[in-house]
């Protein structure tokens, strides 16, 4: 750049606005929270060393996009595919529970909203930009062949033109069109757990109740309260470990075994993947207050929660949740930092 400070510091602001609308992309492209960071990151640095070369054919928005497609085709190239506990192994009775915890690169990981829903003042394209972040959809495009992938978020969720989409990838509307229609395809075949989540936004006042009741039952660790919450086929998962638990007998029989050291937790509201969540601290004995252990993402449906999915490496979540590491003994609410 030789256009001097200003023109320097113009282009940062014009490149900072996108951040969040290519973080929601990279997340939905990569299932990982700090992979989509570090791609964001990476667009960034490209579109700035050769922004001279930008000739204004295409919005800057386009090129950023662009540049960051290529970056996560890149890092796709390995075939990882990120998935939840029940994309690997069948659900585990009770009695056969093990906590068998597998590389983080085996997870799909939760991503705060704010970090990759943009604000918006149109209700049906906040509703859509939500229920794409959810933890079920993610699964599914976790499925589909990488182009195919940057295809279905483009159009579906992004709203872009076939012609548009052509153009990004160098490709025909032809095959964008084709590629579109194979991953419907594959999407309506995978009949996703938590796909049929139905959580308004806002909240209803059914659900704010239901929430609420779920937090005196988890906090209170009344299991007869939270069986009342769970729907009968309801689904637990706790990443790192593959081990995932179905139905209210062996969620609440392992919250008293295995799970018993939750008693006295303390629940602190998050929005997360487009859903209700909470950060859960637990008592900390050596220290006294409470220690980070999960966050929490719930997926609810007809008035009871279908989905209980805890996030356990606390060390990486809480600071990007912007949570602290730690609650006094006294302090039973914490107020999420910006």
């Amino acid at each position: 750049m030789a256009n001097g400070t200003a023109t320097s510091t113009d282009l940062d602001t014009r490149l900072e606005a996108h951040r969040t609308e290519l973080t929601g992309y990279c997340y939905r492209m990569l299932g990982s929270s700090f992979e989509a960071e570090d791609a964001v990151q990476d667009t960034m640095v490209r579109a700035w060393r050769s922004y001279d070369k930008f000739e204004g054919r295409s919005s800057l928005r386009s090129w950023l996009y662009r540049i960051a497609t290529n970056v996560c085709l890149d890092m796709l190239t390995a075939g990882n595919k990120r998935a939840r506990p029940m994309d690997l192994t069948e659900s585990t009775p009770l009695a056969r529970a093990a906590l068998s915890p597998r590389p983080d690169n085996t997870w799909l990981e939760p991503m705060p909203d704010a970090r990759v829903l943009p604000t918006t003042h149109d209700p049906a394209e906040a509703a859509v930009a939500k229920e794409s972040v959810r933890l079920a959809f993610m699964a599914a495009l976790q499925q589909l062949p990488a182009k195919q992938r940057a295809v279905l978020i483009l159009r579906e969720v992004l709203a872009w033109k076939a012609s548009e989409v052509a153009e990004l990838l160098d490709t025909s509307v032809a095959s964008v069109n084709s590629a579109l229609q194979r991953a419907r395809a594959t999407l309506a075949e995978r009949q996703e757990p938590g796909a049929d989540a139905a959580v308004s936004d806002p909240l209803d006042e059914d659900q704010k109740k239901l929430l609420d009741r779920y937090v005196a039952a988890f906090e209170g660790y009344d299991m007869a309260a939270l069986t009342a919450l769970l729907h009968e086929d309801a689904v637990m998962t706790m990443p790192p470990f593959d081990l995932w638990l179905t139905g209210t007998r062996d969620i609440t029989g392992f919250m008293t075994t295995l799970g018993a050291p939750c008693a006295g937790s303390r629940l602190v509201p998050v929005q997360v993947n487009g859903l209700p969540g909470f950060a859960q601290y637990k008592p900390d004995p050596d220290n006294g207050g409470f220690m980070p252990w999960a966050v929490q993402v719930l997926e609810l449906s007809d008035g009871r929660i279908t989905g209980f999915h805890c996030f356990l490496d606390t060390q990486r979540w809480f600071p990007l949740f912007d949570l602290p590491l730690h609650l006094e003994a006294e302090t039973d609410q914490v107020e999420q930092g910006a």
